[in-house]
């Protein structure tokens, strides 16, 4: 099981690269720039709550997970 400070680090490295995605599309589409990054950090802030919540409810399903023994001699 991995800790919940892993699963902040994780979802954190993982929206750095998804802002600036999220930012360059609102840009090319909007042609403005300020609202690029309202969009991409509004994007960010609800996706990292989300991805966060998305992994500790993993952490609670066995499925695909090996069990290891409770001891091992």
């Amino acid at each position: 099981m991995e800790t919940k400070l892993r699963s902040v680090v994780k979802t954190i490295s993982y929206r750095i690269g998804g802002i600036f995605v999220t930012g360059s599309i609102a840009w090319m589409i909007t042609g403005n720039p300020l609202s690029a990054l309202q969009i991409g950090l509004a994007d960010t802030l609800a996706k990292l709550v989300v991805f966060y919540l998305h992994e500790r409810a993993w952490n609670k399903i066995p499925f695909g997970r090996v069990k290891l023994p409770e001891y091992q001699i």
